[in-house]
């Protein structure tokens, strides 16, 4: 089983690698051609070739392509009109001779769309037909029958993934594009998501002066289920925090914290973050400094929020 997996997997990257050879003018006219596409691009096919066609039509659309998966079959039971004059058509067939998809080809010209083939065969109809050819011919099949498509999915796959780059760069699409089209996503969270959609403002915000008690603080934080408190001085300018790190610490040393004013024992030099920053970047800081709230300032040093690790751990960012 060991050495049958081993031939399919050395034959389907053979059928990869031999694309290399076939990549002529006509990728690139596709590029071109699919670049300055005015509509949708609409890709077509049957059975596995047609699977194919579904994952190349989701990765266009994913990456700044608009694009669609018509089925072959479907196209002539109506759903050919999808289609209009503005849209480029690529057309999936190993053959070139898939009943189904040769069929559409003069309703296709008779739209006024564009076709490009992929197919292992320059001289199909389906290539005949076509404004332009790209070839996908592999030398033979993984299947040990040499009968369902193998080598000849995995090379169109191949040749679809490296139109979707080359449209990527043409089109200067960017990770923050892409997490547009992703906001369900880790990526979309880590590259839309800024502080200010997660702070806490308002009664979740505590804000005490220097000169307030340490157990009054205490209280204050328990009340808004925090688990800091910024201080601020009388122009709400961040001057320090109390966390429960700074507690622990000083209990430890024997002092008596409770009647002691919070400035005393506050950490005066907090990281701070302000809210046009992504909330990825404040995860970082908290990471990096190993701290779980992180006050949120203006250019003022006006402290307006707070971030703590557990709003991050809610938003799907840890």
């Amino acid at each position: 089983m060991l050495k049958r997996a081993r031939e399919v997997i050395n034959i389907e990257a053979r059928a990869v690698k031999g694309l290399l050879k076939n990549l002529d003018g006509n990728f690139s006219a596709a590029v071109d051609v699919l670049a300055r596409c005015a509509g949708r691009v609409v890709v077509c096919g049957m059975g596995k070739t047609g699977i194919i066609g579904r994952k190349i039509a989701a990765t266009f659309s994913s990456t700044g392509t608009p694009s669609v998966f018509v089925h072959s079959a479907e196209a002539v039971h109506g759903d050919l009109g999808q289609v209009t004059p503005k849209d480029i058509l690529i057309v999936l067939s190993q053959s070139g001779e898939t009943e189904e998809t040769v069929r559409l080809l003069p309703l296709i010209k008779k739209i006024g769309a564009r076709t490009i083939a992929m197919t292992g065969n320059p001289k199909s109809s389906l290539a005949q037909y076509s404004d332009i050819v790209l070839n996908t011919g592999v030398a033979r099949e993984g299947c040990p029958l040499g009968l369902a498509p193998m080598a000849s999915t995995t090379a169109t796959l191949a040749l679809g993934d490296a139109l979707a780059a080359c449209l990527i760069d043409r089109r200067g699409f960017k990770k923050e594009d892409f997490a547009f089209n992703h906001p369900g996503g880790s990526l979309g969270r880590r590259l839309l998501l800024k502080v200010e959609d997660i702070m806490r403002t308002g009664p979740a915000l505590v804000k005490v002066k220097a000169q307030a008690k340490v157990k009054d603080v205490l209280l204050a934080i328990t009340r808004a289920r925090s688990g800091c408190a910024c201080v601020v001085d009388g122009q709400d300018r961040l001057a320090g925090i109390f966390t429960d790190g700074d507690l622990r610490r000083h209990l430890e040393a024997g002092a008596d914290i409770l009647t002691a004013p919070v400035g005393d024992v506050m950490t005066r030099k907090a990281a701070t973050v302000t809210k046009d920053k992504l909330a990825a970047q404040a995860f970082d800081i908290l990471k990096t400094k190993n701290i779980d709230e992180l006050p949120v300032v203006d250019k003022a040093n006006k402290v307006v929020g707070l971030v703590d690790v557990q709003d991050l751990l809610k938003a799907g960012l840890v």
